[in-house]
């Protein structure tokens, strides 16, 4: 009876060990913060949606001008000129909301702007998980800096400094 409760409890033991799952916490966050190269995209594409905006802004502007002119001045037009008048102010309106959709609209030229500068940086950092995930047989990676919540996880499990590491950044400690 001792053998047999000995040779399940070593069954047993060894199953759970096969089925143990090693993992990792690392925060993107965190990482994209100490890359440079992410720093300086992010300046980049901020200096090109503000430029934009002001662009965008300035033929708002316009319209709002053009409508101001048209209610000061619309006692005096004959029905003709008037809807003239309706149909620039309307037309320069669409205009400027074309514009903003082509600019920050879903696929618009700053999340085509955003591919460009920020992804390249974005793969260089999974390509470096990827390495070490396989490197250190982690089974899964979890991400603490957005979709999933992780409540609590031991800082010893926190990888995202050998990440920056492996990019060639010094870095201390996490949480700065």
């Amino acid at each position: 009876m001792k053998k047999i409760s000995l040779i399940a409890a070593v069954l047993f033991c060894s199953t759970i060990t096969a089925f143990a799952q090693r993992y990792c916490v690392i925060d993107t966050k965190y990482i994209l913060d100490n890359v440079p190269d992410y720093k300086e995209a992010q300046t980049k594409l901020d200096a090109v949606a503000e430029q934009w905006q002001k662009e965008i802004d300035a033929k708002f502007l316009e319209v709002d001008k053009m409508y101001k002119s048209y209610q000061a001045e619309q006692v005096m037009l004959t029905e003709e000129l008037k809807h003239k008048r309706e149909d620039e102010i309307v037309a320069k309106e669409k205009e400027a909301k074309d514009l903003q959709k082509k600019r920050f609209g879903y696929e618009g030229d700053l999340f085509k702007k955003r591919e460009e500068l920020v992804k390249p940086i974005q793969d260089k950092v999974y390509n470096a998980v990827q390495k070490l995930a396989a490197s250190r047989m982690y089974d899964f990676v979890l991400d603490k800096s957005g979709g999933i919540t992780v409540i609590f996880s031991d800082p010893k499990l926190d990888k995202s400094d050998d990440i920056l590491r492996s990019l060639g950044i010094k870095k201390g400690t996490t949480g700065e």
